[in-house]
């Protein structure tokens, strides 16, 4: 049975790709669970038309994101932390804190796009990666500074 598939799947192929499945598992399996259409005249225009609508999407998302990245580029956020003897934290900084520090200054950016290696432990001023899109990147400055 020849079928479409509508997403990438591992081990048949990529989206758009005609392929000869079972036909069991065609019907039980990939069909129900939206991932391939039968190969069928219409069904190849739906396809061609959901990869324009893709694309559209993709190409939206990413000059949203570009946008944001040049605002992020000058920003820099100041979090203040208790400090103990010979200036130790207590605690540390996560993405959640400089996620929060955005969000007070009027960036929504989501705690999951920040690309914090490790949790800052000390004071100083950090270059914190913030990937807003597959293809977009972001440096936020933090400073971290006792209270």
């Amino acid at each position: 049975m020849e079928i479409i598939l509508r997403q990438d799947y591992e081990r048949l192929g990529k989206t758009g790709d005609v392929v000869k499945v079972k036909p069991g598992f065609a019907r039980n399996f990939l069909i129900p669970k939206g991932i391939a259409y039968l190969a069928t005249e219409s069904n190849k225009k739906r396809l061609e038309n959901d990869l324009k609508q893709q694309t559209w999407r993709q190409a939206k998302d990413k000059k949203l994101a570009e946008e944001l990245a040049k605002k992020l580029e000058s920003v820099s956020c100041t979090i203040t932390v208790q400090v103990g003897e010979e200036d130790k934290l207590f605690g540390s900084v996560t993405s959640q804190n400089i996620a929060e520090a955005l969000k007070a200054q009027g960036y929504e950016v989501d705690k999951r796009k920040i690309q914090l290696e490790e949790p800052i432990k000390s004071l100083g001023i950090y270059s914190v990666p913030v990937k807003l899109h597959s293809e977009v990147e972001a440096t936020v400055k933090v400073w971290v500074v006792k209270e």
